[in-house]
């Protein structure tokens, strides 16, 4: 049996507090008081909506414990686990201070249903090693940890029974070095220690303007200064690569490559 397809849950924006599951207490979602049965983790939830509907105001803990009947104390480990796990909550001291949450930062709970995350976390199984994948996992763990808590159970127990064959010893494509990633997004000048086909090195300096795919793995599309042109270099024959911190220059070259015999198809959003 191969590996199963990954759900991402840990810290992040979006607040993954999905470990933090105790049976403590009673709480409120939506507006809507609940008895003592529910668990821990419905009502960190509660909280984290709580104090996203009254951003930027505030909420003591006393307000919030009263709300959903339990101690103060228990709000107070509720707020510390929510903040360990990665939710931008912080507290004012003071008469009129409080516990508030930065909205700019916290996702609302998303409407994608189990199978949308699954479907997700397939096409990025099947993406490993590509531009912006540590990004992209990021992203999934922030879909997942937003989803409603009933739906994010769903989503990685559908997870488990979607699994991939993988031939022993199969490698995947070298992995984008962040350094990399980084300078396309910023458009900053790479410094490369290059090795090419024939295995001679050079040194260059490569203005980054877009990444390529093939069968032979991912590829920089940029400006190169030691040739003078635009040229391709595979990622897997980068040895050392450093940032220079300079901003390349707007060159207004070609940057969709005429590469004979081949279509290059752009990524979309939607």
């Amino acid at each position: 049996m191969g590996p199963a397809v990954e759900m991402g849950v840990g810290g992040g924006r979006g607040g993954g507090f999905g470990g933090c599951a105790g049976a403590e207490g009673a709480g409120s979602v939506g507006g809507a008081a609940y008895g003592a049965g529910v668990n821990r983790t419905d009502r960190l939830y509660a909280i984290v909506e709580e104090l996203r509907a009254v951003a930027p105001g505030r909420r003591s803990a006393r307000q919030l414990a009263e709300r959903h009947e339990v101690s103060v104390r228990t709000i107070e480990r509720d707020i510390d686990a929510l903040q360990q796990a990665g939710v931008p909550i912080y507290a004012d001291v003071g008469r009129r201070g409080g516990y508030a949450i930065d909205r700019s930062m916290t996702l609302p709970p998303l409407n994608f249903t189990p199978a949308e995350a699954v479907a997700v976390a397939v096409a990025l199984g099947r993406a490993g090693g590509s531009p912006f994948d540590r990004a992209a996992r990021s992203a999934l763990r922030k879909i997942v940890q937003a989803m409603p808590a009933r739906d994010g159970a769903a989503a990685r127990e559908l997870a488990e029974r979607v699994r991939a064959i993988v031939p022993a010893g199969d490698t995947r494509a070298a992995p984008v070095p962040a350094i990399v990633e980084e300078a396309l997004v910023t458009r900053r000048v790479l410094r490369l220690t290059y090795r090419d086909k024939t295995g001679a090195l050079t040194e260059r300096e490569v203005e980054p303007a877009l990444f390529l795919s093939s069968r032979h793995g991912w590829y920089l599309f940029g400006w190169c200064r030691l040739r003078a042109g635009m040229r391709a270099f595979r990622i897997d024959r980068i040895v050392a690569v450093t940032g220079t911190g300079e901003l390349a220059p707007d060159r207004r070259v070609l940057t969709d490559p005429d590469i004979p015999e081949h279509v290059t198809v752009a990524t979309t959003l939607g």
